[in-house]
């Protein structure tokens, strides 16, 4: 589920591309969160769920951690880079929420800004094998 606070606040503009002036819930995020809809598998398939949902709007699934101390209410983050309307990749975190049974996607913020800074070294290495 896509939180208020999405809709409403603008991004800081040092987090992986978002400008300060765009809103939090680009076509792009909105489209990914649809696709997450109706999620009720629990924690054994939210990796191939948010990885197919990532491949169906041409993004890539980076790698998912457990969210303990990092997002309250969520149980797994899964980091994602997703394609913006003006070509480049944005990085997103897919949260599952505390029971299981729930997806909601999130631009990062302060409390997570670490996790971006971690998948843009993460791609970096991957870029070089």
């Amino acid at each position: 589920m896509i939180s208020s606070e999405m809709r409403e606040r603008p991004q800081a503009s040092s987090l992986s591309g978002i400008e300060r002036a765009e809103p939090l819930l680009p076509l792009e995020l909105l489209e990914l969160e649809l696709s997450l809809e109706g999620y009720a598998d629990g924690e054994a398939g939210f990796c191939e769920a948010v990885r197919k949902a990532a491949a169906e709007t041409h993004g890539e699934f980076l790698f998912d951690l457990p969210a303990a101390g990092l997002v309250e209410d969520c149980r797994r983050i899964a980091v994602l880079r997703i394609p913006t309307s003006d070509k480049k990749m944005r990085v997103v975190l897919a949260l599952l929420d505390q029971n299981g049974t729930e997806i909601r996607m999130q631009a990062p913020d302060h409390d997570t800004e670490h996790l971006v800074r971690f998948a843009d070294a993460f791609i970096e290495v991957l870029e070089r094998i």
